[in-house]
Formats: C-alpha cells, sequence, structure tokens
C-alpha cells in the first residue's frame, strides 16, 4: 500500500465512522471486563462470607466457586461478541475503505 493510499483511507468518513464503533465496543466490553473483575476481587477483600456461603444448605460447593466461574464464561462470551462483530461488521466495511482507496 502506498502513502497516497493511506491518505485516501484516513481522509475517508468510512474509516472515521468505523474507528469510532470499533473504539466504543472495545471500551464498553473492556468496561463489563473490568467491573466483573474489580467488583469479584473486591467481595473477595470485603465479603469474603457471601463467597464462602454455600449455594444451597446440603451442598459443598460455594457461592463463590459459582460466581468465578460465571465470570469466565461472561469474559468468552464478550470474546465472542467482538469477534463476532469484527468479522461481520467491521471486516466488510474495511474491505470496503480498502476498494475505495486502491481505485
Amino acid at each position: 500500500m502506498s502513502v497516497a493510499d493511506n491518505a485516501k483511507i484516513q481522509s475517508n468518513p468510512k474509516f472515521h465512522a468505523l474507528v469510532k464503533r470499533r473504539n466504543a465496543l472495545g471500551w464498553i466490553l473492556s468496561i463489563i471486563e473490568c467491573i466483573m473483575y474489580f467488583g469479584f476481587t473486591l467481595m473477595i477483600a470485603f465479603a469474603p462470607d457471601v463467597l464462602t456461603a454455600p449455594i444451597a444448605s446440603d451442598s459443598v460447593i460455594p457461592f463463590g466457586m459459582i460466581l468465578g466461574v460465571g465470570i469466565i464464561v461472561v469474559s468468552c462470551v464478550l470474546t465472542g461478541i467482538y469477534v463476532y462483530q469484527a468479522n461481520n461488521t467491521f471486516d466488510p466495511i474495511v474491505h470496503e475503505i480498502i476498494e475505495e482507496a486502491s481505485k
């Protein structure tokens, strides 16, 4: 790709909209992730009794274990959301921008 193509891409309004949408999605998912992890860490520090309580009266599985596994599952789902958006929304726009620049 030449310098002229790069200049065309960077001046394309679709490129600026793409960057804005991609950054917004990334920030939103990152904030959700941070809230989950820091919330879990704060619960360990300030509410350990909640995490060590069994999920049922006759169970040996603590609530914290279920919550921890849930955080891991939600993290995988959030990653899947980003990958889905990147493949189905962002990539077609990138190809359009590149084709417009190479004309």
